[in-house]
Parts: C-alpha cells; sequence; structure tokens
C-alpha cells in the first residue's frame, strides 16, 4: 500500500494512545497505531519494550488504562474480552504456545473455530481444518495428539488455531523463537504466505530482527513502552534513536 493509499484507507484496527499502567510501572505509554488490509508488519524492542503488552492490550488479553481500540474504524472494543476481538476477526498467538495436549492437531484447530463463532468468513484458502494444517506442512500429523509433536510443531499448530478462528488480522508473538535456523526461515515464509496467498493482515513480533526485515513490509519500534519508529525497514534500520536504543550494529548489518 503506498503512503497515499494508506492515508485514505481506514484501519482493519487501530489503536489511539493506548497506555497499560501496572500499578507504578508504565508497560506500553501512548502507543498509537493502524493496522490496515492486507499489511505485513513487524514488531521489534528490547526485552522489556512493552512489545507483549500491546499485543495483549490489542487482542484483549489485558485492558488498557486509557486510551482507545477501535475496529475499522467505528467498533470501539476496549476493554472488551478476547472473544469479542475474536467474533472480529483479531487473532493472535502466545510466546508459550497455548495448545490443548490431550486433543488431536485436528481437533485443537477445530477448537479455534468453534471459539469464534461459524458466521465468520472463512479466511481465503482454508476453510476446513484439513487446508489449515496443510498449510502449515501438519496434515501428516492431523490424527497425533498435540502433546506428542514437536515443540516447533506445536508453535505451528497455535497458529492453526488462531487461524481457525477465521481472523482478518493475525498476531504473531516470537513464533521462531527457540526454532532453529532453518526453522525461522521455514516460519517466515509461511508467514509471508499467509499475508500473500490468503489475503490476512499479518503483524508480527519477533526477536530474530534480520529474517523479521527481509519479510515485513513496515515496521514499529518500541522502546520502554513508546513508539519510537514506523517505517519501511530500510528507514528504520537508518532511525538514529532506533539504531542507539536497540542492537544498532546489527540492526545495520541486517539493513
Amino acid at each position: 500500500m503506498t503512503e497515499a493509499q494508506l492515508k485514505a484507507a481506514i484501519p482493519l484496527l487501530e489503536a489511539r494512545e493506548l497506555t497499560v499502567r501496572f500499578g507504578g510501572l508504565t508497560a506500553v505509554d501512548a502507543v498509537s497505531a493502524r493496522l490496515y488490509a492486507g499489511e505485513l508488519v513487524g514488531i521489534i524492542g528490547p526485552n522489556g519494550a512493552g512489545k507483549t503488552t500491546f499485543f495483549n492490550a490489542i487482542s484483549g488479553v489485558v485492558a488498557p488504562t486509557s486510551g482507545k481500540l477501535l475496529v475499522q474504524g467505528a467498533v470501539d472494543l476496549t476493554g472488551r474480552g478476547p472473544h469479542r476481538y475474536a467474533a472480529h476477526g483479531i487473532a493472535r498467538t502466545f510466546q508459550t504456545p497455548r495448545v490443548m495436549a490431550e486433543l488431536t492437531l485436528a481437533d485443537n484447530v477445530r477448537f479455534g473455530m468453534q471459539f469464534a463463532g461459524r458466521h465468520r468468513t472463512p479466511v481465503a484458502g482454508l476453510r476446513t481444518e484439513g487446508d489449515i494444517l496443510a498449510m502449515l506442512g501438519l496434515s501428516g500429523l492431523a490424527d497425533r495428539l498435540a502433546a506428542d509433536v514437536t515443540p516447533s510443531q506445536q508453535r505451528l499448530l497455535e497458529i492453526g488455531m488462531a487461524l481457525g478462528t477465521r481472523p482478518r488480522v493475525l498476531l504473531l508473538d516470537e513464533v521462531a523463537a527457540g526454532l532453529t535456523e532453518s526453522e525461522v526461515d521455514a516460519m517466515a515464509r509461511r508467514i509471508r504466505a499467509l499475508r500473500d496467498d490468503h489475503g490476512l493482515t499479518v503483524v508480527w513480533i519477533e526477536h530474530a530482527v534480520t529474517t523479521l526485515l527481509r519479510y515485513v513490509e513496515r515496521v514499529l519500534v518500541l522502546h520502554q513502552g513508546r513508539k519510537i519508529a514506523d517505517g519501511t525497514p530500510a528507514e528504520v534500520v537508518r532511525n538514529a534513536e532506533v539504531v542507539e536504543a536497540y542492537l544498532g550494529d546489527e540492526m545495520e548489518a541486517a539493513a
């Protein structure tokens, strides 16, 4: 999307001056962000920057202390629970996969489908649990218990559960954590395919900065709870404040 198109478009999900405090700690400090249809956006920042708390707030896991969360410019979801976000097409994964170990992979995905209600339109090309598992390379494991597959396969399965809710916006929280280099690259290609082949808006938090910058088109940078940059990967890695705050040498090398 060009800059002019972004200005004219209505965001699928918008955070306005979002703040989250825990006692005296401000974890997210007046962060505004607009997420548009078909975008692939990365969120980076040092440990403790507020990335996961921001995800928790824009998915209903925690209620913001102040600010607003709007869907398509009109529906105010501020302070509502995760099931309301799911019903409006917002799905997310967690740093530690939250799968149901005692159920099969297919049943885990079916649970995701039931969570958001069956009235939602399926993601393009991903109408059934079989379609979702095949896209993630898990179709041969459909009848295996989630407890019996590898950690990397559990990460993929959690994405499958999120896809089962038939989202428009998919929030991915460090889905490459703990993966081998080849698995990280394969995960990044699948994430890109979710946008390219299936039309999703994807927002991806990741510490594998070099990989993320190769695949996303826009990057938000958080530092000490504030948004310090929002632009293309090339713009962000040359931003003086970002270089100073967050692994300047590594990011310059990734540019």
